[in-house]
């Protein structure tokens, strides 16, 4: 796939992202219904999501997986670093929306970073 389709398709996807995090936080999360539906029904397949993503945006779950993989995405050269920085890029987003900002921004500006670094030259 050439550069720039890739690069298009990166772009997309990290809106997608973004939007879906949004719809996740305000009306999962934060929305009135699943609160009053919730402490009726805690068994509920919504509330069982709820309350799992609640522990993992608690525990900074999707912000030291974002992290991690943005970090080895710096490290290493090539084609690896830069499939590495996309999923780098893709949690780090959901994470910036789910409250836990002050480490995904790291993840984010790292896997960005390394997206647009250029290709290395080719020795010959």
């Amino acid at each position: 796939m050439p550069r720039r389709l890739s690069v298009v398709v990166l772009v997309i996807a990290a809106v997608l992202c973004v939007i879906a995090s949004y719809g996740l936080r305000y009306l999962l999360m934060e929305g009135d219904q699943w609160v009053g539906r919730c402490v009726e029904d805690p068994a509920a397949l919504a509330c069982q999501v709820r309350a799992t993503l609640g522990w993992m945006i608690h525990l900074r779950v999707i912000a030291w997986a974002a992290l991690g993989c943005a970090v080895l995405a710096f490290v290493l050269p090539g084609v690896w670093g830069w499939r590495l920085a996309v999923p780098g890029l893709l949690l780090g987003l959901p994470a910036l929306a789910l409250y836990t900002a002050s480490l995904a921004v790291f993840a984010v500006v790292l896997a960005l970073l390394r997206l647009v670094r250029a290709p290395a030259a080719v020795a010959r």
